[in-house]
């Protein structure tokens, strides 16, 4: 769901605790950049760019953008808000406004909540060769490694599905793992398998009691928390619907075995 402008600008007003009127203004200016490269939205309408191929992470030279002067903390702040609406097409609209020439532009490329929206960009859309290279030459924190490495590992995960043409069962997920390991810039030496931690298992049950059939927000919501994507999400809730349904036609079947007449015997 797209962020209204006013809650954008507060947000960016949150995140960075302004209190002066020139902050204000900057927050303002970002929440105004918002506007012009969201979909939609009140007011006049604004005309869409002409619709070119997927839009690169990091906007071409020859782009026109006004130059506003947006503190990397602010851009941050937007980034981490858009990241944490899901509204990964308007996130990815921001990031192409930003103007090459930004007087801090080094410590933007530098920066994790950028570098990290930049990731996801580039992995919802499709562009997974410029998602592994923000990811292997990067170091992150490991509040991030979670959901990079969920990233990481679906982005290979569908690159074999499409080279085989056919979904990947867990012996082909494992080769695929082993073939691909996580980098050291988004993982912290400690081993992984493929079976999720304990905190996420718990936490998928919990939601499961509650709606074993989420939908799509509810899935966002979760992988969220997760750190996992909602595919991953959506194929746990398949997974385990499959064994209440197994274990529930088998518990009829010891039902129905128990209540067979007294007088019959099995050999």
């Amino acid at each position: 769901m797209a962020l209204g402008l006013g809650a954008l600008g507060a947000s960016v007003h949150h995140h960075q605790g302004l209190g002066t009127s020139s902050s204000a203004a900057a927050a303002a200016a970002a929440a105004a950049v918002l506007g012009a490269v969201s979909v939609g939205g009140g007011g006049s309408p604004v005309a869409p760019p002409p619709p070119p191929p997927p839009p690169p992470i990091i906007p071409s030279p020859m782009f026109a953008l006004p130059t506003l002067n947006f503190t990397v903390s602010q851009v941050a702040a937007v980034c981490e808000t858009l990241e944490e609406s899901g509204d990964i097409e308007r996130l990815a609209r921001f990031l192409w406004s930003l103007p090459v020439a930004h007087p801090n532009i080094a410590e933007l490329n530098k920066n994790e909540a950028v570098l990290r929206a930049r990731a996801i960009v580039s992995f919802h859309s499709g562009n997974f060769r410029d998602l592994y290279t923000i990811l292997e030459h990067h170091k992150f924190t490991k509040d991030s490694h979670g959901k990079l490495q969920a990233m990481w590992l679906e982005a290979h995960y569908q690159e074999a599905e499409k080279l085989r043409g056919r979904p990947l069962g867990p012996v082909d997920k494992y080769r695929v793992r082993k073939k691909f390991p996580l980098p050291r810039t988004i993982w912290d030496g400690e081993q992984k398998t493929h079976c999720f931690k304990e905190r996420t298992r718990s936490l998928l049950r919990e939601w499961y009691l509650q709606d074993p059939y989420p939908n799509p927000t509810k899935k966002r919501e979760l992988a969220q928390a997760t750190g996992l994507t909602p595919t991953q999400v959506g194929n746990w809730f398949k997974n385990r619907r499959q064994r209440d349904r197994a274990a529930a036609a088998k518990n009829r079947s010891v039902l129905s075995g128990s209540l067979a007449p007294s007088g019959h015997k099995t050999s």
